[in-house]
């Protein structure tokens, strides 16, 4: 019994360390890819799943963004996604500068003990982008539609703040 336990702690040690590393990684490509236009950004993301957010601005409508999170609900799953982003400034009447945003992306998730899947997602959310800090706060829902190694219905949803690095 206390060899399974031993090994345990040796699998949840390298899972910890395989999660630190990725981090680095997706941290330092992240960095080298600096957009122009609006920025690059760095930060977090709290909900399911948990961790990194980025986002690179491709055009003052258009951005890229990322995500490397891990699930605290089901344990033993890195989540890394990427979405294609429009942005819409003008739908909210507010003084501040709220912008809706949506587009399609792609899910990759590792499951311990399990086949790692690929998903199809769609991200929706409302981002605060204040005018005179080099930030932004953001809310947002992702459906999911898993199609490798089986067809499954999910939902992420998280709340987030980046600082952008101009």
């Amino acid at each position: 019994m206390n060899s399974i336990i031993f090994l345990e702690k040796i699998e949840r040690s390298y899972m910890k360390k395989q999660f630190i590393l990725t981090f680095v990684l997706f941290v330092l490509l992240s960095i080298s890819s600096y957009s122009q236009t609006r920025g690059f950004g760095l930060g977090i993301i709290v909900g399911e799943p948990t961790g990194l957010s980025a986002k690179y601005w491709l055009s003052s409508q258009n951005a890229l963004d990322f995500g490397l999170g891990y699930s605290f609900v089901k344990k033993g799953r890195l989540h890394f996604h990427m979405d294609y982003l429009f942005h819409h400034q003008n739908v909210f009447q507010a003084e501040e500068n709220f912008a809706l945003y949506y587009g399609p992306g792609f899910r990759l998730k590792t499951v311990e003990g399990d086949d790692a899947r690929l998903a199809f997602r769609f991200g929706v959310g409302i981002v605060w982008l204040p005018r005179n800090a080099p930030i932004d706060v953001f809310v947002e829902i992702a459906p999911i539609l898993d199609i490798i190694p089986a067809t499954t219905f999910g939902v992420n949803a998280g709340l987030g703040l980046r600082f952008f690095f101009n």
